[in-house]
């Protein structure tokens, strides 16, 4: 898929900036369709994707980053039971 490719390949400030740009596209695509001015109603379901495939990508890259060493909790002394 050529969008995903092309995502992959910029850096995290780009994928922000782009987010931010197709977000305010987004909202204006909300107010023309409110209004019945919108020229391509495609164009908002395409907006919608590529808003999520952004930030599928910037969670994944975030899942990647500095990874925790999993260290077991102690375990837990049970109580004695009273009679």
């Amino acid at each position: 898929m050529a969008v995903i490719d092309d995502l992959k390949v910029k850096t995290d400030d780009q994928l922000q900036q782009q987010l931010v740009e197709l977000k305010r596209e987004q909202f204006n695509l909300r107010f023309q369709s409110a209004t019945n001015q919108l020229e391509k109603p495609s164009r908002v379901r395409e907006v919608r994707r590529t808003i999520a495939r952004i930030r599928t990508l910037q969670n994944a890259r975030t899942a990647v980053g500095p990874r925790r060493i999993h260290t077991p909790a102690p375990k837990r002394r049970r109580r004695k039971e009273r009679m």
